[in-house]
């Protein structure tokens, strides 16, 4: 099952066990179960620590749990965690192995002073990017609470649940058999959805911090790289972001990353944060801005306001939200999202194995996801506004290689079809006649580019008409002191190299406006 390079990868992290694991695994007579036993073997070879026993009973097969003897822990794979999920794996057996999790002190605490019943289960794909996160995040609290417990479960292996549930997006958390949320999620986002008390003693102790030299309102590279370039100059900085690494989190394959041949944007977002935290950096994660409130007069500070109830003040801000998938804006696509309208390829589209999608968008990104999903359904329609696709010839050239795709341009996407619980179809308009079609179909892809995070901004800085931020050439806003980077401006191409560099001139620039302002005149 397991290469000879993987094999050793694994039994090097698994040295690092230090009390006994036992496997349990519920088998069938089938291919499946076959496939999980050869892996649950070559990782049971590789430590004297793990013990497999495959007497386990559970409902779903193949399925295993991972325990320590003696211990109460309820984790269990519902699937084979390869692909993006085979860090899952790992992680899951070093911890209940003994072997300290990264969370912090604070975190650990929290987790462990949960009172209540918990059970969660996460739905995944093999292909998800962003599964790993939750998957990840929900086995570390099953393994250091005994009221948690956690079932990690492969839609594509037990399509008749998701069919049942309905499950369109992945993943997808319930708990308790409710729907608890979708998305990307790490331990805090989890903790401050079930916790709520937590959440407000985190965000009284974020309210009384001293102002900031520098706060960077964002995580993504943009303000990665601002933070550590204010750091370095020994002032005081602040990062304040909804989730730390932000749009690069979503992006599946990076290529075009300077010195970096290839990665994943998970990796790249890690690496990012992990580089911040090398510097004296205040990182204060789950928090969505949502109001500015500028410095009046010179000297004075700006604030800025929170959902979660905190408040932080600085003598210079730099803006880097960045940018959220844009919507088509049509009847049925708010009531259908995560119900067959879908804006991740890569994490939903095994979901749709065997029918009929649509993507919505003809640049890089859309032919890209129809090219990728045309390898897991039965066929993809692509409508494209323009009057013909703007990807790259060479993306162009493998979609009308493909048999099972259908290109459509001057195609106005118009409404999205349903029968109150999922998609069935959407409707277009031909732009040339006028006429209005409607296209049967199970799930919808939108990949039609990004909308600036700048709604909480309006009425504070100058935006464009396209609702980014303006700004000069050295990064500075309508408001003196205030300044932006990355996808949130009205900088030309938005890519990740971009967005670091620009991040590091608003930095250098905020520096140089806190040295002007406190110099004696």
């Amino acid at each position: 099952m397991l290469d000879a390079n993987l094999k050793a990868q694994l039994k090097s992290y698994l040295e690092r066990v230090t009390q006994p694991i036992e496997i349990v695994a519920s088998l069938d007579d089938g291919a499946k179960s076959q496939e999980m036993l050869e892996l649950l073997k070559d990782v049971t070879s590789l430590s004297n620590q793990i013990t497999l026993l495959d007497n386990g009973d559970d409902a779903r097969k193949p399925s295993f749990s991972i325990n320590r003897p003696g211990a109460d822990i309820s984790l269990r794979f519902a699937g084979i965690p390869m692909g993006h999920e085979f860090t899952s794996l790992v992680l899951a057996l070093l911890q209940v192995g003994g072997h300290p999790s990264k969370a912090s002190v604070e975190v650990i605490e929290q987790i462990r002073s949960l009172k209540g019943e918990f059970s969660f289960e996460t739905y995944f794909s093999l292909s998800c990017q962003n599964c790993p996160d939750v998957v990840q995040a929900l086995n570390l609290m099953a393994v250091l609470n005994p009221n948690i417990r956690h079932v990690a479960i492969d839609g594509a292996l037990f399509q008749a649940e998701v069919d049942k549930r309905q499950i369109m997006a992945v993943p997808s958390v319930y708990l308790n058999g409710e729907i608890f949320g979708q998305g990307r999620m790490g331990v805090e986002e989890i903790l401050a959805k079930i916790d709520t008390s937590g959440a407000e003693r985190q965000a009284e102790k974020i309210s009384a911090k001293e102002a900031f030299d520098v706060l960077i309102v964002g995580g993504g590279p943009a303000g990665a790289a601002a933070a550590i370039y204010a750091a370095r100059k020994g002032i005081r900085t602040g990062v304040a972001a909804e989730r730390f690494g932000g749009q690069v989190l979503d992006t599946m394959a990076i290529e075009n990353f300077i010195s970096v041949q290839e990665t994943e944007g998970p990796k790249l977002a890690s690496a990012l944060e992990e580089h911040v935290k090398q510097h004296d950096v205040d990182i204060m994660n789950l928090q969505r801005a949502t109001a500015l409130i500028p410095a009046k007069n010179a000297g004075e500070l700006h604030e800025v306001r929170f959902e979660s109830g905190a408040s932080l003040k600085t003598k210079a801000l730099i803006l880097a939200t960045g940018a959220r998938w844009r919507e088509i804006g049509v009847p049925g696509e708010q009531q259908y999202k995560a119900k067959g309208v879908c804006f991740c390829p890569h994490c939903d589209g095994p979901l749709f194995k065997g029918k009929r999608v649509a993507v919505i968008g003809g640049g890089n990104s859309g032919v890209e996801a129809a090219i990728d999903l045309a390898g897991i359904v039965s066929h993809v329609t692509l409508l494209e506004f323009d009057s013909k696709l703007r990807a790259d010839a060479v993306l162009q050239r493998k979609l009308y290689s493909l048999p099972n795709v259908n290109v459509i341009t001057s195609a106005l996407t118009s409404e999205v079809k349903g029968d109150g619980q999922k998609v069935t179809g959407l409707v277009y308009k031909d732009r040339d006649s006028g006429e209005f079609t409607t296209v049967e179909l199970e799930g919808i892809f939108v990949q039609i580019g990004l909308l600036p995070n700048t709604d909480w901004l309006k009425g504070t800085v100058e935006l464009s008409p396209r609702g980014e931020i303006i700004v000069d050439a050295r990064g500075e806003t309508s408001l003196p002191g205030v300044f932006a980077a990355g996808d949130v401006t009205t900088v030309p191409y938005k890519q990740i190299v971009i967005a670091v560099g620009e991040g590091a001139k608003a930095s250098l620039s905020a520096f140089d406006h806190l040295i002007r302002t406190s110099a004696p005149a």
